[in-house]
């Protein structure tokens, strides 16, 4: 099933990351860590202080199941109230179409903070699938953060975020699966040299410090 629809998906990216791959390929930057590390936030600030786009697997999930024509919407909602992570193919789609969108209106835009991805191995082999050639993955930004420090912010959010996934029983599911499922991935990147490691326990602006000198290291271009 899943080389099936892979298969597909290779079949129908030929598209704008594949005509334009002669003249440049989207430089992707993952970004990783637990549920509350501040991905979101951080990815937010960088953006507007560095030529990048941010794209956040779990909001184009959750803007999918509220989509009323999505044929995966229900799906993706099952999946997410449980913890669980969604079928690889659904989420490459989103993502592909997301990068696809953005050069078709700015070619110059690149650089891309993809935010949630990959969360397990079957969403690395998947991106390697049908992304490979198409896009150069350049490191790994992780957001190391510890467990009660990352459950109390998704509680504090929960309060106003309207996320149904913002609650103590959907979060112990999601670290569980972040522990045993997205950590091994941020472990095989380190041993390839490609994980750049953030203290993300601390308040956003210290956090933020240590991003910018990070990015300015490898060289990332400001707005």
């Amino acid at each position: 099933m899943f080389v099936r629809v892979v298969g597909s998906l290779c079949q129908r990216v030929p598209s704008v990351l594949t005509r334009r791959s002669v003249m440049t390929k989207p430089n992707v930057v993952f970004v990783l860590g637990g549920p509350g590390a501040g991905k979101g936030t951080q990815c937010s600030k960088i953006v507007e202080t560095y030529k990048c786009t941010h794209l956040s697997a779990g909001d184009l999930l959750r803007e999918e199941r509220c989509r009323a024509e999505s044929k995966d919407g229900q799906l993706i909602d099952a999946y997410i109230k449980e913890g669980k992570i969604v079928p690889v193919e659904i989420t490459i789609n989103l993502l592909r179409k997301a990068m696809e969108e953005t050069m078709q209106k700015d070619s110059s835009k690149s650089c891309f903070l993809i935010d949630g991805f990959p969360r397990n191995e079957d969403n690395l082999h998947g991106w390697t699938r049908v992304m490979d050639g198409k896009a150069k993955v350049k490191f790994v930004l992780f957001f190391d953060c510890g467990t009660e420090v990352c459950i109390n912010r998704c509680l504090e959010r929960g309060k106003s975020s309207g996320r149904t996934d913002d609650n103590r029983e959907s979060l112990e599911k999601r670290i569980q699966t972040y522990q045993q499922s997205t950590r091994p991935i941020i472990q095989l990147y380190e041993k390839q040299g490609k994980v750049r490691t953030v203290d993300a326990s601390r308040p956003v602006d210290e956090v933020f410090a240590d991003v910018m000198d990070l990015l300015n290291k490898e060289g990332f271009l400001l707005n």
